[in-house]
């Protein structure tokens, strides 16, 4: 369904599907590959419910095996992949980042989300402390937020002048060119939701004890500014759209599609390969016949509450 059918829903309606992702999510992060089939058994949503369940589960276990695929062939190819994901407060950046995340290697996929700049870092070259975090030879790096926050946040927020974010404007082309001609493969997201669905989540995030913390002083005052931000966006996104390192707006409404929608589009920008691996033979089980193993002292124990 669209954002217009969204919105009409009555709110009870939808705060029972917010609270069915909730458990979806966490359903997630337990789920394999043997237990799929029994829980989807029960997993089918009732008509006008979105993306059906059973092919939302379906799908992301499909995409998230590509995924796998793909990052052997970055690490295999020495690729460098680097992915901005930006967009309003609870527009869906993080949980898409935590499924494209939730079953690659963490040693060669890393998540980027820095905190405010220090004041040493106010000093410096503004893209200075984001060029550390870039993927070298074989890594993926995943910006939750980037650079463009020059161009959102701290614009609408007034943590930087008008001078400042003019020169932002004239720089990023030319820096994003400049990794590109590096070797490094730079995509860029934009998350969209409507006014009235930034609303809903943010209430979810109230009146829930376990989201209350994704909610801070900045995002509040984020709603109330709502439409200088989108001025603000509509702008960065017509002057930092360029040929080398253009944007991709993602459709996030509705999130279980935002999800898969996202990770789809992803897994087109890298053009991969299965890579060939020897197979994993367990090694014999080597024994000392003189070694004996000594016990551990029951207070080392964790109490066995549970």
């Amino acid at each position: 369904m669209d954002a217009k059918e969204v919105s009409s829903r009555p709110l009870d309606e939808r705060l029972h599907d917010e609270m069915n992702d909730a458990v979806d999510d966490e359903l997630e992060l337990e789920i394999d590959d043997n237990r799929l089939e029994g829980l989807l058994a029960d997993a089918r949503g009732k008509p006008g419910d979105g993306l059906d369940r059973h092919v939302y589960f379906k799908e992301l276990l499909r995409l998230q095996k590509e995924l796998i695929k793909l990052q052997d062939w970055v690490a295999h190819q020495r690729l460098k992949l680097l992915v901005l994901f930006e967009g309003r407060d609870a527009a869906g950046k993080g949980g898409v980042i935590k499924r494209v995340t939730q079953r690659l290697n963490p040693r060669s996929c890393k998540v980027v989300a820095l905190s405010a700049p220090s004041e040493r870092e106010r000093t410096q070259w503004y893209f200075q402390r984001y060029i550390a975090h870039l993927p070298a030879a074989g890594e993926i790096v995943l910006f939750d937020r980037s650079w463009y926050n020059r161009a959102g946040v701290e614009r609408v927020m007034g943590f930087c002048t008008e001078a400042e974010c003019q020169e932002f404007f004239r720089t990023v082309p030319e820096f994003e060119r400049m990794l590109v001609r590096s070797g490094i493969i730079l995509v860029k997201y934009w998350f969209s939701i409507t006014d009235d669905e930034q609303n809903l989540r943010f209430l979810m995030r109230i009146h829930d004890p376990l989201k209350q913390w994704k909610l801070s002083p900045m995002d509040l005052e984020s709603r109330r500014r709502w439409e200088i931000y989108t001025k603000a966006k509509e702008e960065m996104l017509q002057r930092t759209h360029i040929p080398e390192a253009r944007w991709w707006v993602i459709e996030g409404v509705d999130k279980k599609k935002a999800r898969l929608n996202c990770i789809h589009h992803l897994l087109q920008q890298v053009p991969y390969q299965d890579v060939r691996h020897e197979p994993i033979v367990l090694p014999e089980r080597q024994h000392q016949p003189d070694y004996a193993r000594h016990p551990v002292p029951k207070e080392l124990y964790v109490p066995a509450v549970y």
